[in-house]
């Protein structure tokens, strides 16, 4: 069990977070013609959607109160309402995410309240979902405010009725963490379907934000991800898969209201973990497990023996949100290499799982002072930690959120079987192109030191 070391500063330092309201925002994009609004200054919204678009590299729909110097002193409630009165009239969305953020909740906004005052005004628009979920941007980091989201998600979209649970037969809910590129979400989606079963994804974000050119030139509503309807019908579902920790409460909710039984992954990284999974969905399923999944299962053992060679022994230093973080870290360690400095923004039970001797909250400065500290041959972090690898001469493979220097990083495969693999191979040709166990070249004490290289001899003509 790892130690948590925690702050000791008052400030942030080269900052590693994403903020609550970011998470909660990726959480509603999940979802088939939804719109986020948060509840802040359009600056808020501004930042959040220029990490969003240039992680993504897509149009990203996002809406916010405006909130200006006296609506933070006088009261904004009104714009809650006229903003929710706005798009629900001129964009006719399948449901409106309102997330809070650090200004309004410094302000002491009942959003609660604000949505049901709303009701009352616009009784026109019942059949919209409104989901308020408080997401200061001072506590908790992106995957935190994911989670608040999902779980606000369940409480207002999924009906509490325990007698319907196991009606559709083949139909499986996913909680999915917001570790999980749409990469990752999309082959989750094929791995459920290999046995013969309906996933229904909370959110789905490979959907909606997996890089497809569409009919549309732009929508203000995202296009793709799950349906409400199918939200609305996760009671009736036969089990939910619950994807990362940090779901956790989501999960107990949704079990509470549905008695769905449910099966929870800390990880989808590394071998066990993916057979306990795929072992999940054949019990849910009743089917054996198909010809080409044991296939993709031995190419990862096969994987596992020829990469063990370079990660054995390799130093890896992560900084992640506390899901990602337990999975990069479980994977590497399971191989042979050593967690020499681990930083996660924010605190979260499944930290204390991390293999490794401490686990820092903190930022970026704290992983590398870390890693002056104890070493480090290989970084596993986002794009924000571009400067820092650079600084310290290591090299960094992006992940995480947000990537706004690497194309195609959204999309990247790290789960499952075939998900591992790459990770491996990616992770070992990373150390072997740096020098990673690389042996000096032997100089005798008898060469030629004047100089390294000799100019080679001018050619003569052959007559």
């Amino acid at each position: 069990m790892a130690e948590i070391i925690k702050r000791n500063k008052p400030l942030s330092v080269n900052p590693l977070k994403v903020s609550q309201p970011v998470g909660a925002s990726l959480a509603f994009l999940g979802i088939h013609r939804a719109i986020p609004m948060l509840h802040g200054s359009q600056g808020c919204t501004a930042f959040a959607k220029v990490f969003f678009v240039r992680h993504f590299r897509e149009p990203i729909p996002l809406q916010t109160t405006a909130m200006d110097q006296g609506a933070t002193v006088m009261g904004a409630d009104e714009n809650v309402i006229v903003g929710l009165e706005t798009i629900a009239g001129k964009s006719r969305p399948a449901l409106i995410g309102l997330p809070t953020t650090g200004l309004s909740e410094t302000e002491g906004t009942d959003i609660h309240r604000l949505v049901r005052e709303f009701r009352a005004r616009h009784p026109e628009y019942d059949g919209i979902p409104v989901v308020p979920v408080n997401t200061p941007d001072y506590s908790g980091c992106l995957e935190s405010g994911f989670a608040l989201a999902v779980k606000a998600i369940v409480e207002h979209v999924v009906p509490a009725d325990r007698t319907r649970a196991g009606q559709r037969k083949r139909q499986v809910n996913v909680l999915a963490g917001a570790h999980l590129t749409p990469g990752d979400l999309e082959h989750v989606q094929e791995l459920v379907e290999a046995f013969g079963l309906r996933p229904v994804l909370l959110p789905d974000l490979s959907g909606s934000l997996d890089g497809h050119l569409g009919d549309q030139e732009s929508s203000p509503l995202t296009v793709g991800g799950t349906a409400v309807g199918d939200i609305a019908a996760m009671g009736e579902s036969v089990a939910t898969l619950v994807l990362g920790r940090a779901l956790d409460p989501a999960a107990d909710l949704l079990r509470e209201r549905t008695a769905v039984p449910d099966f929870r992954f800390d990880s989808l990284m590394g071998l066990d973990h993916v057979d306990a999974f795929v072992a999940a969905l054949a019990a849910i399923s009743g089917q054996p497990v198909p010809e080409r999944i044991e296939r993709q299962r031995a190419q990862l053992q096969d994987a596992m023996v020829d990469t063990h060679f370079m990660l054995g022994f390799a130093r890896i230093a992560v900084a992640a949100d506390p899901d990602l973080l337990y999975g990069l870290a479980d994977l590497v360690t399971g191989m042979g290499c050593t967690v020499s400095a681990a930083v996660a923004p924010s605190r979260s039970p499944v930290l204390d799982a991390v293999p490794g001797a401490e686990v820092r909250l903190g930022d970026l400065q704290d992983l590398e002072k870390a890693i002056a500290a104890r070493g480090a041959d290989l970084m596993l972090c986002n794009s924000h930690a571009a400067d820092t690898a650079r600084r310290l001469g290591l090299p960094l493979i992006r992940a995480g959120f947000p990537q706004y220097d690497l194309i195609g990083g959204y999309q990247k495969l790290w789960v499952g079987y075939k998900g591992t693999r790459q990770t491996l191979f990616d992770l070992a040709n990373t150390l072997v192109e740096h020098g990673h166990h690389e042996i000096a070249p032997y100089r005798s004490i008898y060469a030629d030191r004047e100089g390294e290289a000799h100019a080679a001899p001018e050619a003569r003509p052959l007559h």
